[in-house]
């Protein structure tokens, strides 16, 4: 089971599943908007409203070896309080009725954000310090989980995302604005100073990492899913116009580096290196 199965990752992770072979139950709250995909016919669908009312897919739970949770609605707004007084209670409620019907393995998306201002690499065993509604959330979800894990007998994994780009992504993210404008013909681009340092995964990647995760679960608790390469904002943007072979005069220091995030971190991943 993938829930948040038409964003941005989870379109991804149901398409790698299918390819190797699994069958999967896709929930999202549009089935219009799922039967855009590819793999809608593959599928087993299910339109639900996961902190409106779950009670639907519970009824279609009772065969699902496990569930990949990426369902969070209300991103990339990191700032809003409603992520820990509707998204956190919710999601809450939500994964321990999965686990008290039984589902035996569970797998959910995290966050960079969990590690608050921290600069430098940022490792598995790093101890949190979300300074955002959105990563204080899920630190909070995840710890939830652990304490429940003493109580019920469930395999847990936590996969904590960095940076991603790729087919279907966020449209006022970066990359999607730099790919409007090189596609626009547009002679400049705005961005902020590009000095930061980042750590960024195409998509398909982060997909296979799901795929990877899932299968081999005797990797468990936190896992970072990153490339373990720290790159500037400034070279991402570069490259990618190399990339294309296009002009574009990149027009920085238009925009301000965002507070709520550290200037320099990159990600390391020891369990899906190792692995």
């Amino acid at each position: 089971m993938v829930t948040g199965a038409t964003g941005f990752v989870g379109r991804h992770v149901v398409g790698v599943l299918l390819e190797r072979g699994y069958d999967v139950v896709a929930v999202a709250r549009d089935e219009s908007r799922a039967k855009q995909f590819d793999w809608f016919a593959r599928v087993r669908f299910v339109s639900c409203d996961l902190h409106e009312d779950c009670r639907a897919l519970l009824d279609v739970s009772n065969d699902v070896d496990a569930l990949i949770h990426l369902a969070w609605p209300g991103l990339p707004n990191y700032q809003a309080a409603f992520h820990l007084t509707e998204n956190l209670p919710a999601d809450l409620l939500f994964l321990k009725e999965v686990v008290n019907i039984g589902i035996p393995h569970i797998i959910v998306a995290g966050t960079c954000l969990e590690y608050g201002m921290q600069n430098g690499m940022l490792t598995e065993e790093m101890e949190t310090k979300p300074s955002t509604p959105y990563g204080i959330s899920k630190d909070v979800l995840r710890k939830s989980l652990e304490y429940l894990q003493q109580e019920k007998n469930f395999k847990f994994q936590w996969v904590r995302l960095f940076y991603m780009y790729g087919e279907g992504q966020n449209k006022n993210s970066l990359l999607s604005q730099l790919d409007s404008a090189i596609n626009s013909k547009e002679k400049s681009f705005n961005m902020s100073a590009g000095t930061q340092i980042r750590d960024y995964l195409p998509i398909e990647k982060v997909a296979e990492n799901f795929l990877f995760v899932l299968e081999n679960s005797n990797i468990s608790g936190v896992i970072n899913c990153c490339s373990g390469i720290p790159i500037t904002i400034s070279e991402l943007v570069e490259n990618k116009i190399k990339e294309k072979k296009v002009q574009l005069l990149l027009n920085k220091g238009y925009y301000k580096i965002p507070e709520y995030e550290p200037l320099d971190f990159w990600g390391q991943s020891s369990k899906l290196f190792k692995g």
